[in-house]
């Protein structure tokens, strides 16, 4: 019956438009509503190390912001938890996490909220383990050409462990520095073109630069008219 339901209210979408951010209003509004609720429970849970008591409740909630969107209780940054909501880049999910953030109760000590993955603080002090390999991100090399006309920077990623790495593997050690780096928002929004170095580029930079970087980009576009 449940998904007799869903199929219906799909239909019912595709032949009367819907006001997208003002659903997507009403659908936040009742998440952090039912979110209030849920605290004192979810204290509980994470204060005993048992999270799965709470981890289904909090699927269906996130489920009813929309079935797409993923979700991860992490350690924060300035509180103690953070939840995080992403929409992995998709631009049709992005007024859902807009309002489901501009919606988000203040932020203090115990709990902060993010609508997409953060940049991690320092990703030169990451490491990252690939087939039974350790990867340290310090060592990664980006060669960066902005394009202002975009708005993007062009990057193309080098790591000296790639030699050794299959096709796939490479590929998600050039990619996994650029999220770490930027986070998934910034990352979506400013890079361009991502490409793989087989050999370290002249003129590369570190993580750290390529991060001030994109957002000085990132502040100088939206700044403007």
């Amino acid at each position: 019956m449940f998904r007799f339901r869903r199929r219906r209210a799909a239909e019912e979408t595709a032949a009367e438009p819907v006001d997208v951010p003002a659903e997507a209003a009403a659908r936040a509004e009742v998440f952090w509503q039912r979110w209030d609720d849920l605290l004192p429970e979810l204290a509980s849970a994470l204060g005993d190390s048992e999270p799965q008591r709470v981890e289904n409740l909090v699927a269906d909630m996130v489920a009813s912001v929309h079935p797409n969107l993923t979700f991860a209780i992490e350690h924060g940054e300035k509180a103690v938890y953070a939840l995080v909501l992403s929409g992995q880049a998709d631009p049709e999910l992005r007024p859902y996490t807009d309002a489901w953030i501009a919606a988000a109760p203040q932020q203090d000590t115990l709990w902060e909220y993010h609508d997409s993955v953060p940049p991690v603080p320092d990703p030169t002090e990451v490491t990252v383990n690939l087939r039974g390999e350790k990867y340290p991100l310090g060592e990664v090399r980006v060669a960066a050409q902005v394009d202002e006309a975009e708005g993007v920077v062009d990057v193309a990623v080098y790591h000296p462990g790639f030699g050794a790495l299959e096709d796939k593997a490479r590929q998600a050690l050039t990619f996994l520095p650029l999220d770490a780096t930027l986070g998934e928002r910034l990352a979506a929004d400013r890079l361009g073109r991502v490409e793989t170095a087989e050999r370290e580029p002249e003129g590369a930079i570190g993580l750290l630069e390529l991060r001030e970087l994109v957002r000085d980009l990132d502040r100088t576009t939206t700044q403007e008219p």
